[in-house]
């Protein structure tokens, strides 16, 4: 099913997921997409590529291929980078999503590293118009970044981005993490006036721990607010207590944001199902999310 009619019908509650890498099994993140789908009953799951795009791109279908044939059949995202990608490379993950039963996909520009220049495409948008003009029944959704994307000079110039985007036919948008729900609030009102008109999921990681919320923070650019901090410090040095920190932050984040009519809630699992269901759980009882 594609993303985009899900979105039109409904406020969406989705998680993501990376696939093995390391000494990560398949059969590991199988196990871990089938206990999500069994304790969170997501609408749609989102599966990554690589940190950093070292390349697992056919792990990254085979998981969603395995999502799209669970018992109960789940909704699947396929995330696709276009650095160091040619026009048949994309061709060829294209028709092996259609293969395995994939609708949507995620066109990401992905991060640059040595030797992950771009070959035929050089920013996301480029993406998704080749996809589109390809095969225009594919649902393609695009990354937004309420606090602006850490490479873009300016706010302006990373709305005119988001411009190119949905002029080039992107269904959907999904944000990249962020700790103050006013930043969206801020973004969204943005979107608006400059007609952009697509859905926008929000994306939330419950934080796990401090060396995750920093580095997490660090890479994408999102701010830590003070209260975050205040939360993170008496929390002491528990692993456990953190986490439980983390995840009723990031629960009172999704709450506001669901009261305020966002388009979809997502959540950033780090393959950690226990912190997926704790949140699902607290959605369910505020009424946010059906079992």
């Amino acid at each position: 099913m594609r993303i985009r009619d899900i979105l039109d019908r409904k406020q969406t509650f989705s998680v993501e997921i990376f696939p093995p890498k390391g000494e990560m099994s398949v059969e590991s993140a199988r196990s871990i997409s089938e206990q999500m789908i069994a304790e969170t009953h997501p609408d749609w799951i989102s599966v990554t590529f690589s940190a950093g795009g070292s390349g697992n791109s056919g792990n990254t279908l085979a998981i969603s291929a395995e999502i799209a044939r669970t018992p109960a059949p789940t909704t699947s995202l396929a995330h696709l980078t276009c650095l160091g990608s040619s026009r048949a490379d994309v061709d060829a993950y294209l028709d092996a999503c259609t293969s395995a039963g994939i609708d949507n996909v995620l066109a990401l520009r992905g991060d640059r590293a040595p030797g992950r220049e771009a070959i035929d495409f050089e920013h996301a948008s480029d993406l998704v118009s080749y996809i589109k003009a390809r095969n225009p029944q594919i649902c393609v959704g695009g990354a937004c970044y309420p606090e602006g994307h850490v490479e873009c000079a300016s706010l302006d110039e990373d709305i005119e981005n988001l411009k190119r985007k949905q002029d080039a036919g992107v269904d959907f948008l999904v944000t990249q993490l962020f700790f103050e729900n006013e930043d969206f609030y801020r973004f969204r009102e943005r979107l608006v006036r400059a007609r952009i008109k697509v859905p926008v999921v929000v994306g939330i990681m419950p934080f796990t721990s401090t060396r995750q919320i920093q580095r997490m923070a660090f890479s994408c650019g999102a701010s830590i607010p003070a209260k975050v901090v205040r939360r993170l410090v008496a929390a002491g040095d528990s692993e456990e207590d953190q986490r439980k920190a983390g995840v009723e932050y990031a629960v009172g984040q999704l709450e506001d944001l669901a009261a305020n009519g966002v388009d979809g809630l997502h959540i950033y699992s780090m393959n950690k199902p226990a912190v997926a269901r704790d949140t699902y759980e607290a959605l369910r009882r505020c009424g946010y999310v059906r079992g």
